[in-house]
């Protein structure tokens, strides 16, 4: 299991081949990358800075990482959230769950990606036009997480 919060960017298939190497009681490797997008909430996106407080991100991700592990039988696990100033298109955030079948992998990859958006602690702050702007939590982001309660 691996969580790490980095500024640097990192390589999918490096990852994914990273997690399934070795392990042969793995049947499932399924994954999800967030890019940063050109446009939010109808206003052209230049850049995008995410904030975040060392430790406690760590912390609230090996939570997060614990509750799915719980849930799912999840053989391995990477989690990598980057922050700093990201433009569009750049990676922001990978999950890749590896486990013994497809169920489990998809349903617990869904499931973090979920509760990141929602419960880890991460700060964007997008650079428009008009200036910049923190970005709100949404509604949407809520009521995803809410269906795994």
């Amino acid at each position: 299991m691996r969580i790490s919060v980095q500024q640097e960017d990192f390589d999918l298939g490096a990852e994914v081949k990273a997690i399934a190497r070795g392990n042969a009681k793995i049947g499932a490797v399924a994954s999800f990358i967030g890019l940063v997008r050109d446009v939010n909430d109808g206003a052209k996106v230049g850049a995008m800075t995410l904030e975040h407080y060392p430790g406690m991100t760590e912390k609230a991700l090996e939570r997060i990482l614990a509750e799915a592990r719980g849930r799912w039988e999840i053989l391995d696990c990477t989690i990598i959230h980057r922050y700093g100033e990201l433009k569009p298109t750049d990676q922001i955030v990978l999950v890749v769950v590896a486990s013994g079948h497809r169920g489990d992998a998809f349903a617990a990859c869904e499931f973090l990606m979920d509760y990141l958006k929602t419960k880890a602690p991460f700060w964007k702050k997008e650079q428009t036009p008009q200036g910049g702007r923190w970005v709100p939590s949404r509604d949407s982001d809520d009521e995803a997480a809410e269906r795994w309660n």
